[in-house]
């Protein structure tokens, strides 16, 4: 290879190695990349501030650490126009450099052994500018090869399951990748220097840093993966906590309203025993002529009895007492109720669990019908059976967009005490999962969709 050659092949070798770290950045990126749009829009928009910063710093000659912070803060800026939030996009940018520089630091000790392994001649030049091409190459080619794995392991282990990034926690989940970054900038710095026109290479001075760098590196990359999967167990075990603190006291309310129904229940059948001294009663007044007080024991008698009505009859009597609650409340509302449900067979289905099924969908379609103006909100309850399956359906209207999540379950918008938030709709599918059933979500236009699907357990 000539010189002129050598001169061609540094400025395309330059250009090939940003594009291809332009690349594992977008790819890295593209996963988390949410919301509606075309799909290459958003990834293309990371990618072209890579290059653009990428081109401004190699032509201000701005170090490596100042290129890093500025695209960080471009992806910042363009965080809205990627479906990120900033705090997500602050911790990707910062895996990417620990991964990058991480894996750099494992190429160099094997870029300096294979060059030291490789016999190097003086003449003819060609021949020296040759093996330096295949070198550089091999190192490119070594750095990408890792680099992308260990985004990959990254990516894979982030998208588990999802985080919420707020204060302390973003600050724990960043404090290994950035040591990481500060560590490899304070490498870079002592690898190669120059001492009175003299080359010096750290590992020439000393050789035991060929074996502890890369060790010191994987370490650090290591870290940030570990403190995110730390970070994801904790979040799993406070969602299971909170999960399981939602049932018990859902469970609780079912009892006590099941209470309540058996003592409305006895006060109907005490209510039936006192009927025929009413009846003896009237019958005395109407015989004496008193009318008057006729009327007026009627009347009392009806106040007394519209207080024991149930207008929807369901079947059961924990599902009555849920069905005539929230009628209820929208009643309060101004909400249009619709109900056509029948409980199964008894036996096929446990109360507790489709009384957890009813509560929930039918609170989260109060509180939707809640944000809808006034005459558009409805709310329709539907349950039949269908042989083995018993079928349960709740539509209601609804304000605003929904945004089904990785789980396919909408994503919370409610602020205060989120981790207590967000978690019917998945209480509903473990209820369904019980009886091999699922959940389906539907929106559209201004309607929204809930139907679960139970199987009759075999042993019913």
């Amino acid at each position: 290879m000539s010189e002129t050659g050598f001169r061609i092949f540094n400025q395309a070798f330059s250009a090939g190695a940003e594009l291809t770290y332009a690349v594992l950045l977008t790819a890295f990126f593209k996963p988390f990349l949410t919301g509606q749009g075309r799909k290459w829009r958003k990834p293309l928009i990371v990618f072209s501030v890579y290059m653009l910063f990428e081109i401004v710093c190699n032509w201000a000659a701005l170090p490596q650490g100042a290129f890093g912070l500025l695209l960080m803060a471009m992806l910042l800026a363009v965080s809205r126009w990627i479906g990120l939030e900033k705090p997500s996009v602050f911790l990707l940018t910062l895996l990417y450099f620990n991964a990058r520089i991480s894996s750099g630091l494992m190429v160099q000790s094997l870029y300096f052994i294979v060059e030291r392994s490789v016999p190097c001649r003086l003449e003819p030049p060609e021949a020296v500018f040759l093996r330096a091409a295949l070198l550089v190459t091999l190192f490119l080619l070594s750095h990408a090869a890792l680099l992308a794995v260990m985004l990959y392991a990254l990516q894979r282990q982030t998208r588990k399951q999802g985080m919420t990034l707020h204060g302390w926690e973003l600050c724990y989940l960043a404090l290994v990748p950035a040591a990481g970054i500060l560590f490899g900038q304070v490498i870079s710095r002592i690898l190669v220097e120059f001492k009175d026109g003299v080359l010096l290479q750290l590992y020439e001075r000393h050789p035991a840093f060929l074996a502890v760098m890369p060790v010191l590196a994987l370490l650090f990359y290591a870290g940030a993966w570990l403190t995110i999967a730390f970070q994801q167990g904790m979040a799993a075990l406070r969602e299971e906590q909170a999960t399981h603190y939602m049932e018990y006291q859902q469970t609780q309310a079912i009892r006590a309203r099941i209470h309540e129904a058996e003592q409305f229940y006895t006060r109907i059948r005490e209510l039936k025993h006192e009927m025929r001294g009413h009846l003896t009663n009237i019958k005395g007044l109407a015989r004496s002529g008193e009318y008057a007080s006729l009327e007026d024991y009627i009347a009392k008698m009806d106040d007394s009895i519209s207080g024991f009505a149930l207008t929807l009859q369901t079947g059961n009597p924990v599902t009555d007492v849920i069905v005539n609650d929230t009628r209820r409340r929208c009643l309060d509302l101004g909400v249009r109720f619709q109900a056509e449900f029948h409980y199964p067979d008894p036996g096929a289905y446990d109360a507790f669990d489709v009384g957890i099924i009813l509560q929930n969908l039918l609170q989260n379609a109060v509180e939707a019908c809640g944000k809808v103006d006034e005459g558009e909100r409805f709310i329709a309850l539907a349950g039949k059976r269908r042989g083995r399956f018993f079928l349960i359906e709740v539509k209601n209207s609804f304000a605003g967009e929904v945004v089904f999540g990785r789980d396919g379950l909408p994503v919370t918008t409610k602020q205060e005490d989120a981790s207590m938030h967000g978690i019917g709709l998945a209480n509903v599918r473990r209820e369904a999962e019980k009886y091999m059933g699922e959940l389906e979500l539907k929106a559209v236009q201004r309607e929204f969709s809930a139907a679960v699907l139970l199987q009759e357990r075999s042993g019913a």
